[in-house]
């Protein structure tokens, strides 16, 4: 895969059953504890987030108790919710 730039902080799609909501979020940030604060501010309307994501741009499972950076979300990017 080529190399892509580090941004600390990405802008992605978050999609979960008919709910779907961009955000901004920390790329070093563990995906279900980022998603967790999101919920709570009231800025990600989901019940509690699932374990596991698909990647859009990678199309791969995605693990939520690992940060964006390492399963290698980037700007731009879909996740979609796997239940």
């Amino acid at each position: 895969m080529a190399s892509r730039r580090h941004e600390v902080f990405i802008n992605i799609t978050i999609e979960a059953g008919s709910n779907r909501r961009d955000i901004r979020i920390d790329s070093e940030q563990k995906i279900k504890e980022g998603l967790a604060v999101l919920r709570q501010s009231g800025k990600l309307p989901m019940g509690e987030a699932p374990d596991y994501f698909r990647s859009r741009l990678n199309q791969k499972p995605v693990s939520a108790y690992r940060t964006f950076l390492e399963e290698e979300v980037f700007d731009g990017d879909i996740l979609t919710a796997i239940f």
